[in-house]
């Protein structure tokens, strides 16, 4: 909550699919720059010859394939919250772009040398641990120290037993609105199990084992 309300940039850690994302959207939902873009883009879900265009736009005809001008996802987050999902998986020379761009706040596209001022605030999030890929060369240091002024960690599902059931009956609820359905509620068997089993893939796995008991009941 006290975060939401700076412009501080964040690191969200955490297993995968313990909720990271929902984190960095609530942080702009209630942040000042609530009226602007919330853009997210997960680095690990694009190729890395693409990622470079994703991320800093280009110019027409900056290159093979390039058949119109494309503003990056710095650009389109003006104003608003960029969020970089698994930046860990960036390489040593968008490391450097970002680092760039991080302490000019102007983004240069594919193709020109004119730089574009930009205003947005970062959230990153990663499962790796950033401190030992410095360590072993895998990223920058002075990035790291950069985007590294608040920490913030999700604690994995098994973590918080507590919300378990909590979520389990709000997927209940949202998949039986989906599928047209009245299942529930749980028993004490499913409530047990609920419980009791260590969820390796976290909120998410939680999610599709809901949807799939209620779409096939």
């Amino acid at each position: 909550g006290r975060l939401s309300q700076s412009h501080l940039t964040v690191v969200i850690t955490g297993e995968s699919g313990s909720g990271k994302e929902l984190v960095a959207r609530a942080l702009h939902k209630h942040s000042p720059r609530a009226d602007g873009p919330f853009v997210a883009i997960n680095t690990a879900a694009i190729p890395k010859d693409l990622l470079e265009s994703e991320l800093f736009g280009h110019e027409r005809g900056a290159f093979t394939g390039a058949q119109t001008t494309r503003r990056g996802r710095f650009e389109q987050a003006d104003g608003g919250t960029l969020f970089l999902d698994e930046i860990g998986n960036l390489s040593m020379p968008l490391q450097s772009k970002l680092l760039t761009v991080l302490q000019r706040r102007e983004v240069t596209r594919i193709g020109t040398n004119k730089a574009i001022p930009v205003d947005f605030r970062l959230i990153c999030a990663t499962n790796r641990q950033l401190s030992g890929e410095v360590q072993a060369g895998r990223f920058r240091e002075d990035l790291f120290y950069r985007i590294n002024v608040v920490a913030l960690r999700v604690p994995a599902l098994r973590e918080r037993q507590g919300d378990i059931i909590l979520l389990a009956a709000h997927f209940l609820d949202f998949f039986n609105t989906k599928f047209g359905k009245s299942c529930g509620p749980f028993t004490a068997a499913a409530v047990h199990l609920l419980e009791t089993s260590p969820w390796p893939g976290n909120v998410r796995q939680l999610k599709h084992c809901i949807e799939r008991a209620v779409a096939l009941h």
